[in-house]
């Protein structure tokens, strides 16, 4: 039994499953979770001190490699002079003005600590700010786990979904809750138009992950979104970009910079906070101007704002907006994607692959997806055992055929020529 196996047996008893966020568990996958020992650049070393190539990054914020050097000094230099003061500092200032000035859609933002925190936040201010309660989110779309959102959601929650209309996917949550939820397939114009047709002066806010990551990356048609952005504006809802996974990882402006979209409130998490807990959600002035302690919508938060992860917030987009690094990351991105595509061709699988920025997505099907249905029929089967070969061979993918994958700027030839080695080897077994 090795070290793996011991932690994992051992944690089993004090945490449920053994993991604090259910993806961990590697229950589609199977087998024993790594515990991480240490990480550093594009590598993580798990408690066996077996070496892996790492193409989850934390989910995306390690998006400058684990351990930046230049991140790792903010942090220290932020810790000597306390973790948290519950008041406000100068440091925030800094990064709500850096997020205003990369995101131009965003004339204000507000601190939290998590995606699901931002989300939750954007829908109780659009709520207030429209006076109206219904809200649309996409099939396959996950928008952190607030209870209103856990409707035929993304992620994690794909491997625990009722196919039932609007079941929650979650236990515990009231089907009264969720009866102010609609959801639409995604990428399907005709639907969004009828429900607006019918309902349009009762919608509060569109959420939308811009390029969906939690059922694999799928991608928006212009159709769809020119449709979502037009009917919202028309009917006074307001249009809420999900950019949690999105921002700062596919471009500096995040999906929004790439589609032309210009969204009502937009949320954001992962790279923001280089990985320390750190996310916000903000957007047009008069909307913001409704929260307390201005406005009647409440949202508070202990850690919000934290010094340390500020610290590690403001490095990490210091480092992402410096010339030639989203170009250099988009095109490491995209040879890794090429060359997994001639393996699998070699080898006579049928694989599709796509990426955007430093967020990618294979699937064991002819065609790249544009629905969650879709997804669902790809080979599932073909997945987990490629999931666990590449992982003997030393390279850590997402333990879902439902999760987008992620590059580092330290993901460099070298590195990726391993993983297309890999890979080479793991569709020969399949």
């Amino acid at each position: 039994m090795g070290q793996n196996d011991v932690l994992f047996e051992r944690a089993q008893k004090t945490i449920p499953g053994g993991v604090n966020s259910p993806v961990r568990a590697f229950r589609q996958v199977g087998g024993t979770p790594r515990f991480v020992a240490k990480a550093k650049g594009p590598y993580f070393w798990d408690v066996e001190d077996k070496r892996y190539i790492d193409l989850i990054m934390s989910w995306g914020p390690m998006i400058v490699g684990h351990a930046n050097p230049e991140v790792v000094e903010a942090v220290k230099k932020a810790a000597e002079t306390s973790f948290s003061y519950g008041a406000p500092t100068e440091g925030e200032i800094e990064l709500a003005e850096r997020i205003c000035a990369l995101v131009p859609s965003i004339e204000q933002v507000r601190m939290v600590s998590s995606g699901t925190e931002a989300t939750m936040s954007a829908l109780r201010l659009a709520r207030g700010h429209t006076g109206r309660d219904l809200i649309i989110k996409f099939e396959g779309c996950y928008h952190g786990h607030a209870d209103s959102l856990l409707v035929k959601a993304g992620s994690g929650l794909l491997t625990f979904a009722d196919s039932t209309q609007n079941a929650p996917s979650s236990g515990g949550v009231p089907q009264d809750l969720v009866r102010h939820t609609l959801v639409l397939p995604y990428n399907d114009v005709a639907a969004i138009e009828e429900v607006f047709k019918k309902q349009g002066d009762q919608v509060a806010a569109v959420i939308l992950e811009p390029i969906a990551g939690n059922m694999n990356l799928i991608q928006p048609s212009k159709a769809f979104l020119s449709a979502i952005r037009d009917l919202t504006s028309k009917h006074g809802s307001v249009l809420i970009y999900d950019e949690v996974m999105t921002g700062f990882r596919v471009a500096l402006g995040g999906a929004q910079s790439l589609q032309g979209i210009v969204p009502d409130l937009t949320c954001l998490g992962k790279v923001m906070g280089g990985g320390m807990p750190m996310a916000a959600f903000g957007g047009k002035k008069e909307i913001m101007s409704k929260l307390a302690p201005l406005g009647n919508v409440y949202q508070a938060g202990t850690l919000s704002g934290n010094p340390v992860a500020v610290a590690a917030g403001l490095k990490t987009l210091e480092i992402v907006s410096r010339a030639g690094f989203y170009d250099c990351l988009s095109t490491q991105t995209q040879i890794l994607m090429t060359g997994l595509k001639q393996a699998a061709d070699k080898a006579g699988i049928p694989f599709a692959v796509d990426s955007v920025g430093g967020m990618f997505g294979f699937y064991f099907a002819d065609k790249v997806p544009t629905t969650f249905e879709a997804v669902t029929k790809t080979d599932i089967e073909a997945f987990k055992k490629f999931f666990h070969a590449m992982l003997d061979e030393g390279v850590y993918l997402a333990p879902s055929a439902y999760e987008a994958g992620f590059t580092s700027i330290a993901h460099d030839d070298a590195v990726l020529a391993q993983i297309i080695t890999a890979a080479e080897t793991s569709f020969q077994k399949l």
